[in-house]
Protein backbone atom coordinates (compact mmCIF):
# COMPACT_ATOMS: atom_id res chain seq x y z
CA UNK A 1 0.00 0.00 0.00
CA UNK A 2 1.12 3.36 -1.11
CA UNK A 3 1.32 6.17 1.65
CA UNK A 4 1.05 9.88 1.12
CA UNK A 5 3.77 11.80 1.25
CA UNK A 6 5.03 14.27 3.96
CA UNK A 7 6.51 17.35 4.19
CA UNK A 8 9.46 15.16 5.78
CA UNK A 9 9.36 13.00 2.83
CA UNK A 10 9.76 15.91 0.05
CA UNK A 11 12.46 17.73 1.98
CA UNK A 12 14.60 14.40 2.73
CA UNK A 13 14.86 13.84 -1.42
CA UNK A 14 15.26 16.83 -3.04
CA UNK A 15 16.57 19.16 -0.12
CA UNK A 16 14.93 22.56 1.45
CA UNK A 17 12.64 24.06 -1.10
CA UNK A 18 9.71 26.21 -0.83
CA UNK A 19 6.54 25.65 1.14
CA UNK A 20 4.33 26.06 -2.46
CA UNK A 21 6.36 23.09 -4.38
CA UNK A 22 6.11 20.88 -1.34
CA UNK A 23 2.24 21.51 -1.94
CA UNK A 24 2.16 20.87 -5.37
CA UNK A 25 4.55 17.89 -4.84
CA UNK A 26 1.95 16.36 -1.85
CA UNK A 27 -0.74 17.25 -4.23
CA UNK A 28 0.00 14.44 -6.80
CA UNK A 29 -0.68 11.71 -4.38
CA UNK A 30 2.42 10.38 -5.46
CA UNK A 31 4.67 8.35 -3.41
CA UNK A 32 7.85 8.63 -1.76
CA UNK A 33 9.38 5.96 -4.46
CA UNK A 34 7.67 7.88 -7.60
CA UNK A 35 9.35 11.32 -6.27
CA UNK A 36 12.50 9.45 -5.76
CA UNK A 37 12.37 7.94 -9.38
CA UNK A 38 11.38 11.53 -10.55
CA UNK A 39 13.99 13.52 -8.98
CA UNK A 40 16.96 10.51 -10.65
CA UNK A 41 15.24 11.05 -13.89
CA UNK A 42 15.98 14.73 -13.77
CA UNK A 43 19.92 14.07 -13.15
CA UNK A 44 20.68 10.85 -14.46
CA UNK A 45 18.09 10.12 -17.61
CA UNK A 46 20.83 9.15 -19.95
CA UNK A 47 21.65 6.90 -17.45
CA UNK A 48 18.32 5.42 -16.41
CA UNK A 49 17.39 5.02 -20.70
CA UNK A 50 21.33 2.93 -20.84
CA UNK A 51 20.01 0.95 -18.26
CA UNK A 52 16.94 0.14 -20.08
CA UNK A 53 14.39 1.42 -17.57
CA UNK A 54 11.15 2.07 -18.96
CA UNK A 55 10.11 6.02 -19.36
CA UNK A 56 8.77 7.23 -16.32
CA UNK A 57 4.63 6.80 -15.60
CA UNK A 58 2.07 9.45 -15.34
CA UNK A 59 2.58 10.56 -11.90
CA UNK A 60 6.42 10.19 -12.21
CA UNK A 61 6.15 12.47 -15.43
CA UNK A 62 3.84 15.08 -13.32
CA UNK A 63 6.63 15.10 -10.58
CA UNK A 64 9.08 15.53 -13.26
CA UNK A 65 7.33 18.70 -14.58
CA UNK A 66 7.02 19.87 -11.23
CA UNK A 67 10.08 19.72 -10.70
CA UNK A 68 11.98 20.89 -14.16
CA UNK A 69 13.27 24.66 -13.90
CA UNK A 70 11.86 26.96 -16.38
CA UNK A 71 13.80 27.94 -19.00
CA UNK A 72 12.13 31.11 -19.72
CA UNK A 73 15.18 33.58 -19.34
Amino acid sequence: MRTALTKDDVTSVLGPIEEATVAEIIATGASAEELREAWAWLNEDEALMSEGRPLPGTRVAALIGLLEPDDEE
